[in-house]
């Protein structure tokens, strides 16, 4: 009987996690704006959306 209790409690904080937000954080480490700079140096993106999406960023 503790072996079913222990099962629901374990499913019920797995669940929870992405709620509370003790979910981990992505793989990769980049925030956004280190994100932008990478898209642009690759030329993925031009000056003016990278300059548009910085601005967006900053606020």
């Amino acid at each position: 009987m503790w072996i079913l209790w222990i099962i629901l409690l374990v499913v019920i904080i797995y669940m929870l996690k992405d709620v509370v937000g003790f979910s981990k954080p992505s793989s990769s480490g980049e925030d956004a704006l280190e994100i932008l700079k990478r898209r642009y140096a690759q030329g993925e993106i031009d000056e003016v959306e990278y300059k548009r999406r910085k601005l967006e960023l900053e606020k």
